[in-house]
């Protein structure tokens, strides 16, 4: 019997509560919506996904306000906060923010960007739910793509958490 992926468990818990989902992305450049959408049926709960990459996407899909770029950065808790909380006011129109879970994901995948304080594979994540904000910090080790996979199975996996937590699930 195989086991589970994340994105099936996730979904599953979705479907079972009436909720929806949607992705921020930056430095995953898409992954995590990908692999929600590797699952059939998820249609059903994905709402869909940004990536916003540079600064200007952020500010202007995202509503990311360009004073917190420039005292922050883009890899920062509060530019994934507002990431998330802006995806949310998006989506507001066709979704009930009280059903929408939404992850934001910041980060340096690498080989180059790192600095000292922000050295490669740092990645800041938020999740949003029914007007909650959980922002984590993460120091991922390894190439490009592992740094990627490494923040989408935290990304879903803090979302799963979050919602069972808000939830008593």
């Amino acid at each position: 019997m195989t086991e589970m992926k994340i994105e099936e468990i996730i979904g599953k818990f979705l479907l079972q509560n009436g909720l929806s989902i949607a992705t921020a992305e930056s430095c995953t450049g898409g992954l995590i919506a990908n692999r929600i959408t590797d699952i059939p049926g998820s249609s059903e709960y994905f709402l869909g996904g940004v990536v916003s990459y540079s600064y200007g996407a952020k500010m202007n899909w995202l509503g990311v306000k360009e004073k917190t770029l420039a005292d922050f950065g883009a890899v920062s808790q509060e530019t994934v906060r507002e990431m998330a909380l802006g995806l949310v006011q998006m989506l507001d129109p066709i979704c009930d923010p009280a059903r929408l879970m939404t992850i934001a994901v910041s980060g340096i995948a690498g080989p180059g960007g790192g600095t000292s304080l922000k050295p490669v594979g740092t990645v800041w994540m938020a999740w949003a739910f029914n007007g909650k904000v959980n922002t984590s910090l993460f120091q991922f080790h390894g190439e490009r793509t592992s740094v990627k996979a490494q923040s989408a199975d935290q990304a879903l996996n803090g979302a799963l958490q979050f919602l069972q937590e808000e939830l008593g699930s």
